[in-house]
């Protein structure tokens, strides 16, 4: 194999490789005699086909086989033997002797960027502030309110008066668009809380001051994001018609509603909120600690980010702006913004994330950090909790999907090594409220 050098600038590499016509024939001959001997073929004995004949059958897809494994040797080789690590999949084109039949050498080039040298920062002198929070009794007996409003009942209004806010109301609608009745867009018996969520902005208001018996037609414009896109952005008219009010009767907040939950009294309901609060207020508390670290590490990567990487991470991040972009989601500071500005700024954060990304990668190749086959286990078993009664779908999803597995492997690994660091790093606890700690700033990863 004979290697040439064609580019070196910065962290770009290319070189341009030979391989002997000799070499793929011997290789090309070795398979098809391996194809011959499982080969069963009428008036041939097992292994006795004649290579003219192999070769007619074969020839095409052997000689592909043998390019792809002499390619992916070769490449291997060239990086074994110069001690050169890649930031990406090396690029390869074949430029000749790559054709059936064909007697000349293989010539193919392979281009690629070099992942930068990097030097790991003393992680023992990074001073970090942990912050905690409390779960207070306020925080569990508003989470109890929220429970018992859940709970409440309602009981028919027998007083002779117009709906107000609070109450729900029974109804019969017939929705039209130009005066022609819609699909989806009639029902009976439907329950409208007024003042609620969950029904077309503008529809369960104009019900109020409606009474039982009552019939009007009311005007609403489907939003622009509506799920159904014939409906999105139309105005629609609909035929309603009161058939009942019923207002609310609040629960009680005693054993009688945690016993309606399923628990044996109201402390234990009080107990499990506790837990599953100061669970959230660790995972803020968590989260908070990570971007702190991360914006202490991004000012010590004083290394070059392969341009490649970049313009990935870029194009990943681009997308979605432009999705958040044509559906109004944009962030209210990114609104006024030109696009050269736009593209400038989210440029940084995907140089940011790839440098960040390479240093903690970094961290963790030269600690041993790994992830282990049970950590993946319970991560797929996670994944699947989240849809009940469709695991063994989300078991086989993964199973025959290695590209997902690796989706959860990044993750793990991220947080093993921001674990390691935490560890090493000065680490001070502060105590605050729990709405300072929910006070999330604003970061680019």
């Amino acid at each position: 194999m004979q290697v040439t050098e064609t580019l070196s600038d910065g962290l770009k590499r290319g070189f341009t490789v030979t391989v002997p016509a000799a070499e793929i024939e011997s290789k090309r001959t070795a398979r098809l005699k391996e194809v011959g001997q499982s080969m069963k073929l009428p008036g041939f004995r097992p292994g006795k086909v004649p290579m003219s004949i192999l070769q007619q059958r074969f020839g095409e897809s052997v000689q592909g086989e043998v390019l792809e494994q002499v390619v992916s040797e070769a490449t291997r080789t060239l990086l074994d033997e110069r001690g050169l690590r890649p930031a990406m999949q090396p690029q390869v084109d074949l430029v000749s002797g790559s054709e059936p039949g064909s007697k000349a050498d293989l010539v193919f080039t392979v281009a690629f960027e070099l992942l930068p040298e990097i030097t790991i920062p003393d992680l023992s002198t990074l001073s970090l502030v942990r912050l905690k929070a409390e779960v207070n009794a306020e925080t569990v007996d508003k989470a109890l309110e929220e429970i018992a409003g859940r709970q409440r009942e309602f009981e028919k209004v027998e007083e002779d008066r117009p709906a107000a806010d609070g109450d729900v109301v029974t109804v019969d609608f017939v929705g039209k668009i130009d005066g022609t009745a819609f699909e989806g867009g009639s029902a009976d018996d439907v329950n409208v809380e007024l003042g609620g969520a969950g029904f077309i902005p503008g529809f369960a208001e104009q019900i109020v001051g409606m009474k039982a018996g009552d019939e009007k037609v009311i005007t609403v414009t489907f939003p622009a994001d509506y799920g159904a896109e014939h409906l999105a952005g139309k105005e629609a008219n609909f035929d309603i018609k009161v058939k009942e009010l019923k207002r609310p009767v609040e629960a009680k907040i005693d054993d009688e509603l945690a016993k309606k939950l399923g628990f044996e009294g109201l402390e234990q309901v009080r107990e499990l909120i506790t837990k599953q609060v100061g669970q959230e207020y660790e995972q803020l508390s968590r989260l908070r600690l990570k971007r702190e670290l991360l914006d202490r590490l991004a000012e010590k990567t004083d290394f070059e980010a392969p341009p490649g990487m970049v313009e990935a991470e870029f194009s990943q991040i681009w997308n979605r702006i432009e999705e958040d972009r044509k559906a109004g989601r944009l962030d209210e500071e990114d609104k006024d913004k030109d696009e050269d500005t736009l593209r400038a700024d989210y440029r940084k954060i995907a140089e940011r994330r790839v440098k960040l990304g390479l240093l903690l990668a970094e961290i963790g190749r030269v600690n041993n950090i790994t992830v282990t086959q049970d950590e993946i286990v319970h991560a797929v078993r996670a994944e699947a909790s989240r849809y009940p009664g469709q695991e063994q779908a989300v078991f086989e999803y993964f199973s025959k999907n290695p590209q997902a597995v690796d989706g959860l492997r990044g993750p793990i690994f991220e947080n093993k090594v921001i674990d390691y660091i935490v560890e090493l790093a000065k680490v001070e606890d502060k105590d605050v409220t729990p709405e300072e700690l929910a006070e999330m700033p604003e970061a680019d990863v």
